[in-house]
């Protein structure tokens, strides 16, 4: 069953075998309000076993593109487009988000972000790999973030 995200009222639906479901409601929430505001798009998410094509396309850009494993479960996801980016989102129960941005029309605006939800810890298979800045956010906390520039075709 879908689940549209509300920014406005934080719930942890879907979320609740983590450890950190409410922090990581919170970024999935961050997630929606920025594509509300900016795209005027609805946020809405699944159950990661209803999404498999979504999970399996995230793990296989992480895997092709730096030999990247996630070691957490997934609970959640969503795919879509808007404008000319087509975006694929994935949330753990470890409280990481990872998301997919992949232009249609320019191969420099291709990438991976990865967010970790306050209280979690880098995850082993990303901690040697990746510097996280720290943002703030009403909803999330500190969020700390980082990315990677895809290079390949998918």
């Amino acid at each position: 069953m879908s689940y549209v995200v509300d920014f406005e009222t934080v719930s942890t639906v879907g979320l609740e075998s983590s450890p950190v479901a409410a922090a990581l409601a919170g970024l999935r929430a961050n997630e929606a309000r920025y594509f509300k505001n900016k795209y005027d798009h609805v946020f809405t998410v699944e159950p990661a076993g209803k999404a498999k094509e979504t999970v399996d396309f995230v793990h296989r850009v992480l895997q092709e593109e730096r030999q990247i494993v996630i070691q957490s479960r997934a609970l959640e996801a969503t795919r879509f487009q808007v404008e000319n980016i087509r975006w694929a989102y994935v949330f753990y129960e470890s409280g990481l988000s990872i998301n997919v941005m992949y232009t249609i029309d320019d191969r420099k605006k291709r990438a991976v972000g990865f967010k970790l939800s306050d209280g979690m810890e880098v995850p082993a298979e990303l901690a040697t790999r990746f510097k996280f800045a720290r943002q703030k956010s009403k909803l999330a906390g500190t969020i700390r973030g980082s990315f990677f520039v895809i290079k390949g075709e998918y």
